[in-house]
């Protein structure tokens, strides 16, 4: 169980309605919810968040990673009671979000100008791939779309051989943008009692992550390739006589460089002029590379590790995902929680990375699809029968 100390509830008191589905949305709710909010998930009746069904059943991983510490309610705002219910969540909330495309909450009867008037403090974030106008703004977005528009994807992909590959990060920076905006409009509105309209899309955000390889451009006419920051950072990833990976980021200070080449006892490297100063390594980065490989190659990464130690360099074992449980600074953060769900077992999920006077975030496991649903209607005053009536519609 969660034996840490709680984080600072200091956003206790806040009224969080999250209409999102997938990643953007419920990553932003789930950030606020760390924070102490109270985040209540809005899903559709018939399945909810199409990330539940992501691996089959309703509590994929995909679901379980964007939703902790939040209430699951189910309301169909297709129909007019659901949409009344929601407009008497709107009056009591203080923040709305939402991931749909541009145009369907003016369909549902909620443009901006009509929440205002619901509710004049409540701030509304809309998130959406790439803005509320412009040519694209009708288009689907997903991750991968996200990193191609902005010049991300071009960072990584290998245009010779190109294949998609790695983490969710289009998506995930998002959802940070759109938790900041709002915590900035909560912020402002202490002072000015007003809500205010936050707007994020994908695609600014995925530009916003890359703002060196924009400046490198824009100042110095250097268009990056996926080659461009690991040269002039000296970083690399070797392997070991093993088999296992081990990482190295020397940066630019000569110390590194120095460090570097007393733990693989190759002093005579800096002769070989390609490599004796930082700009001619930055150049010849290619073959800097294979000539550090060719030492490492030659023992197992457990000598590297101490070797590297020893000498206070920037490096790192290239982890897995059941290495990283395992790694012991990891164990030493408390990094994971884990909780027993009653319905659904065993729940491991990443605990809040921010810490506030010592003190870690809890970990509550997602909720089940509408298992709120009741209490949320009973705290609006609907009586056991009316919920009766509103499940038997297929409202809620």
């Amino acid at each position: 169980m969660d034996d840490h100390a709680a984080l600072p509830m200091t956003l206790a008191g806040v009224e969080v309605l999250d209409l999102g589905t997938m990643v953007t949305a419920p990553l932003a709710g789930m950030m606020l919810a760390d924070m102490g909010a109270s985040v209540l998930k809005i899903e559709h009746p018939q399945g909810g968040d199409p990330f539940r069904r992501f691996r089959s059943g309703l509590y994929s991983p995909n679901f379980v990673a964007y939703n902790r510490n939040k209430r699951s309610m189910t309301l169909d705002l297709k129909s007019e009671d659901g949409l009344i219910i929601l407009r008497r969540l709107i009056e009591r909330a203080d923040v709305l979000i939402e991931n749909f495309r541009p145009g369907v909450m003016d369909r549902l009867g909620l443009d901006r100008e009509r929440i205002q008037a619901i509710n004049p403090r409540l701030v509304q974030c809309s998130i959406t791939g790439f803005g509320a106008s412009g040519p694209y703004r009708a288009r689907p977005a997903f991750d991968t779309v996200g990193l191609a528009l902005s010049g991300v994807a071009s960072l990584f992909v290998d245009p010779d051989d190109p294949h998609v590959a790695g983490p969710t990060i289009a998506d995930n920076v998002t959802g940070m943008y759109a938790c900041s905006g709002i915590l900035g409009a909560l912020f402002e509105r202490q002072r000015s009692g007003v809500g205010r309209h936050v707007e994020v899309n994908m695609l600014e955000s995925s530009i916003a992550l890359i703002p060196d390889p924009i400046a490198n451009f824009t100042q110095a006419g250097i268009c990056n390739d996926r080659m461009t920051r690991v040269a002039a950072s000296h970083s690399f990833v070797f392997r070991c006589a093993d088999g296992k990976l081990i990482a190295l980021h020397l940066s630019f200070p000569e110390k590194f460089w120095q460090g570097l080449l007393a733990a693989i006892d190759r002093p005579e490297i800096v002769e070989d002029e390609r490599f004796a100063t930082r700009e001619n390594r930055v150049q010849n980065y290619m073959a800097l590379e294979t000539t550090l490989a060719a030492s490492i190659e030659t023992r197992p990464r457990d000598h590297w590790i101490a070797r590297f130690e020893e000498n206070d360099l920037p490096f790192a074992p290239v982890n897995s995902i059941p290495e990283v449980f395992d790694d012991p600074q990891v164990r030493h953060l408390g990094t994971f929680a884990e909780v027993d769900h009653p319905l659904e077992g065993r729940v491991v999920g990443i605990r809040c990375p921010i810490s506030i006077d010592g003190a870690r975030g809890t970990f509550k496991p997602p909720p089940v699809l509408g298992e709120h649903t009741a209490a949320v209607l009973a705290e609006l005053g609907y009586s056991e029968s009316d919920v009766s009536a509103l499940r038997r519609s297929s409202v809620v």
